[in-house]
């Protein structure tokens, strides 16, 4: 089998999951540090549970594994700018980004649509990611229309398909 071969499937299960429209966040940890995802989801309200993925050999990985606490900022559509630069390996991803020190100096960003700052509840295996569980302490709605990612690109929510 050819590397080709290998990696064929994993084109082909990225291509399908790009189908499925998600919203886009940056989840940020004392330092500052921070990285983009479109893993992010609530998975109960009682107790407040949301959950998101980081690859297992990110380097932000230990800043969040050592931290008890974490905030997830919900990215407003006009932020697709400061999703790829989180997303990218930037050494200072937080050079020019608005933002101030929540409790446990969490950053929260400036222009997002939602913000939340959530303690730890479980760190798990994933396959080749770590699944974060967090308790939501706090969290906030704000105006706008928020971010998603869908075949591949950046788009407003409500502005989906083709």
């Amino acid at each position: 089998m050819t590397s080709a071969e290998v990696l064929a499937p994993h084109r082909s299960l990225r291509d399908t999951l790009a189908r499925y429209p998600t919203g886009v966040a940056v989840v940020t940890t004392a330092g500052p540090v921070g990285l983009t995802v479109n893993s992010f989801t609530s998975v109960s309200l009682d107790p407040p549970l949301v959950l998101w993925c980081l690859r297992g050999d990110s380097t932000s990985r230990a800043a969040f594994e050592a931290s008890p606490r974490f905030a997830v900022n919900v990215l407003a559509a006009d932020q697709g700018g400061l999703a790829r630069q989180f997303a990218g390996a930037a050494a200072d991803r937080f050079a020019g980004v608005g933002w101030v020190p929540g409790p446990d100096r969490l950053p929260i960003l400036g222009g997002t649509v939602a913000w939340l700052r959530c303690r730890r509840y479980a760190c798990l295996p994933g396959g080749d990611h770590v699944v974060f569980l967090g308790e939501v302490e706090a969290h906030a709605a704000l105006p706008g229309t928020p971010l998603t990612f869908c075949d591949g690109e950046f788009r407003p929510a409500g502005r989906v398909g083709s």
